[in-house]
């Protein structure tokens, strides 16, 4: 076993340390996506605590999908986060992609929070 990151963990510590530099006092919206599930929060890092959270395992969310694992769902997580994000204040983030790519879900998902009053 190799004792050094993979790639994915580099590339997502590039994209946080990045992130930092820009942030200017914003909140960040991070993004989580596993083979059946994708999650999103946003972050408070000056504070150290979770504003708001939103993911297809709940059963709001879960009952209107066919799937957890598609764009579709990503993009109601992102139009529910962009909500709940609202009512607690916050309108401007930074987008944490993590070490994904910015393509298919986790673009939905973007796309979706931004259309969804955010932005980034």
């Amino acid at each position: 076993m190799s004792k050094g990151n993979s790639s994915f963990e580099r590339r997502r510590d590039r994209v946080r340390r990045s992130i930092k530099k820009v942030a200017n006092g914003r909140p960040r919206l991070s993004v989580f996506r596993s083979s059946k599930q994708i999650y999103a929060q946003i972050i408070d890092d000056a504070k150290g605590h979770t504003v708001a959270a939103a993911s297809t395992i709940e059963k709001d969310v879960r009952g209107q999908l066919k799937t957890g694992a598609d764009v579709a769902a990503a993009e109601a997580v992102g139009k529910l986060i962009a909500e709940r994000a609202k009512a607690a204040g916050v309108t401007q983030v930074v987008f944490d992609r993590g070490g994904y790519l910015y393509h298919g879900r986790v673009k939905a998902l973007a796309d979706a929070a931004r259309e969804g009053g955010l932005e980034f």
